[in-house]
């Protein structure tokens, strides 16, 4: 506002400047560029005031005011010349009210005309013709900055500093009080939705999008009409990277598809979750999974006691603890690796470390796969929920927060049968022992393993095709960040017995995630990379739930977080239930599994 502000000042008073100085240049003109009269120079102080004032209050009302100098073309131009006329017709009207132009030769008001006409147009193209000529001897790709904002302004200053590869050319930007004025020099020459054809006319060869505290929607927006400009674009990432004070040149990037899909950023109660987690010995089972590990980035964070990872499989724990020396070398994290189903392992765990909570994220996810892996499914999902929640009490541990999933909502596949009855065991387990049970459910990760964001990225990779299992299929999704912060700050709130759901926003399609990537990857959909239609895999669903219809939701006070009324789940014969199941894995019997499942969930519908 500063800049714009001074910007706006200063074309002002040299307007103001230029009349006073054609007022008396009439004049002098007028006399043979000799000394005025006595009489004529009298008349020509005591007029003046009131030329300047008039023509002032002209140009303000005719916005010539404004810092438009260095795109100043055939349009300012008419406006200098209304605003010139219109003034002088006004001038005159007054002086004849005044004193009947008494000391105003006819000469005067024709050469007033002329000299501020050049007065006012030629120092504007000096200007343009001087900034291209600056602009011209830089070299690098055009570019047109979207968003004329505080970060738009830091892009172009540090654009226009040194040699950077982007020539920025103007700005685009939705608000109207921003447009037709300059940004370091730069014009706001329209709105977002004009940038197909300023891209063109300018003869730009790359955008800019400088608005990292777009919503989804309005990312969404601003890349469908990129999309339509066919030329490159790259954007800021965040308004974090903005204030990170590193260059705002090296922060562009390209935009992925969680730019688009993802949401404005929680506010979370950070002291509230430091409060809670702050010195407490954590356990994160499938801590080396996808969002096992960020949740164990997260929890490092709040500084506590001792943080032990626990996976099975030995790359993926390398990576996290590779990854946690790496952010924090002081970070007290131990990797164990070890299978939750294996009652000595835990054991050996709970009684070595004693933790005071357990994030229990293991779990075997992925659909299709385990639809043929029922005894796998069962043994890690169930039965390996079963041995770390009953350790855990035993252990006394605080709290155990389960984290399930959407699938588990009205069930058709194996996966989502047993994380119900995972939730069920822990619902049943709560008040059994002084350990509080906790339940947290939400819909897909983005980028998370066996997700469709890394399958589409590999198969446009490859040059297609992109495959899609139905062209209605659709998807909540949240990012791997944001569902392990409000994982964290659903631990802190609950109190035992709770199933919290996460407020997933909108669900996607996933042909248009598919298209979106195609498009974000420089390709065109249908020419350059086909999708193609499946069909839907065994036990998929097309569109997934969050919650039950008898489990109806009510607010928490946190924002994106939401608490389900758990439905009453008898624990009538599920203890031997359970072991009926460990026996069925371990004789490997399939068929008296899925029948069993059915029973304990009974609204478990396999189509297949």
């Amino acid at each position: 506002m500063r800049f714009k502000f001074r910007s706006r000042t200063t074309v002002f008073a040299h307007d103001v400047l230029m009349t006073a100085v054609a007022w008396f240049g009439a004049y002098w003109l007028r006399f043979n560029l000799s000394r005025i009269p006595e009489p004529f120079y009298t008349d020509l102080k005591t007029g003046l005031p009131y030329v300047v004032l008039i023509q002032a209050v002209v140009f303000w009302q005719l916005g010539l005011y404004r810092g438009v100098w260095r795109f100043s073309s055939l349009p300012d131009l008419i406006r200098i010349g209304k605003s010139v006329f219109i003034g002088i017709c006004l001038i005159m009207a007054g002086l004849f009210l005044y004193d009947r132009l008494q000391g105003v030769p006819r000469a005067v008001p024709s050469l007033y005309v002329g000299l501020l006409l050049l007065l006012l147009s030629v120092p504007r193209l000096c200007y343009r013709f001087w900034k291209e000529s600056i602009l011209m001897e830089r070299t690098g790709q055009r570019a047109i900055i979207v968003g004329a904002g505080a970060a738009g302004e830091m892009l172009a200053r540090d654009l226009l500093s040194e040699q950077s590869g982007y020539v920025p050319v103007a700005f685009v930007d939705d608000a109207a009080h921003r447009r037709r004025c300059d940004v370091r020099g730069l014009r706001v020459v329209g709105s977002i939705d004009q940038l197909p054809v300023f891209v063109q006319s300018l003869e730009i060869e790359v955008i800019l999008i400088a608005i990292p505290s777009a919503t989804d929607s309005q990312m969404r927006r601003i890349v469908e009409i990129c999309e339509q400009c066919s030329v490159p674009f790259l954007m800021l990432p965040s308004v974090k990277a903005m204030l990170s004070g590193k260059s705002t040149r090296e922060s562009l990037r390209d935009v992925s598809i969680e730019d688009i899909l993802s949401r404005a950023p929680i506010q979370l109660n950070w002291s509230e979750i430091t409060e809670g987690l702050t010195g407490k010995c954590i356990l994160v089972t499938g801590g080396g999974g996808s969002i096992g590990s960020e949740l164990c980035k997260q929890l490092i964070r709040t500084r506590p006691a001792q943080l032990i990872i626990l996976d099975q499989c030995e790359f993926n724990l390398y990576k996290i603890d590779s990854e946690l020396k790496r952010i924090n070398g002081n970070s007290s994290h131990v990797p164990v690796l070890g299978d939750v189903a294996n009652c000595q392992t835990i054991a050996r765990v709970m009684s070595q470390f004693s933790p005071d909570i357990v994030f229990h994220a293991a779990a075997y996810k992925h659909v299709p796969l385990l639809e043929q892996q029922i005894c796998e499914a069962v043994r890690n999902n169930v039965l390996g929920t079963q041995t770390v929640a009953e350790a855990a009490m035993a252990a006394q541990v605080e709290k155990f927060i389960l984290i399930s999933t959407d699938k588990a909502v009205n069930p058709t596949n194996v996966m989502g049968a047993t994380k119900r009855i995972a939730e069920i065991l822990c619902q049943n387990l709560n008040g059994e022992a002084n350990t509080r049970f906790i339940t947290v459910r939400f819909g897909n990760v983005l980028d998370s393993a066996g997700s469709v964001v890394p399958l589409f990225r590999q198969q446009i990779k490859a040059g297609g095709p992109v495959t899609v299992t139905h062209p209605d299929i659709s998807r909540y999704f949240m990012t791997i960040p944001e569902s392990c912060q409000l994982i964290m700050q659903a631990g802190v709130a609950g109190q035992g017995a709770e199933v919290f759901v996460l407020d997933m926003g909108e669900p996607v399609k996933i042909a248009y995630l598919a298209e979106q990537m195609i498009r974000l990857s420089g390709k065109r959909v249908g020419e350059d990379i086909a999708i193609n239609y499946i069909g839907l895999r065994p036990g998929e669903k097309l569109h997934e739930e969050l919650f039950h219809e008898q489990e109806p939701l009510q607010a928490t006070g946190y924002e994106k977080l939401l608490l389900a009324q758990a439905r009453a789940c008898g624990s009538s014969g599920l203890a031997e239930n359970l072991r009926q199941l460990g026996r069925l894995c371990e004789s490997n019997q399939t068929a008296e599994l899925l029948e069993l499942l059915q029973r304990l969930v009974p609204e478990y519908r396999n189509p297949n």
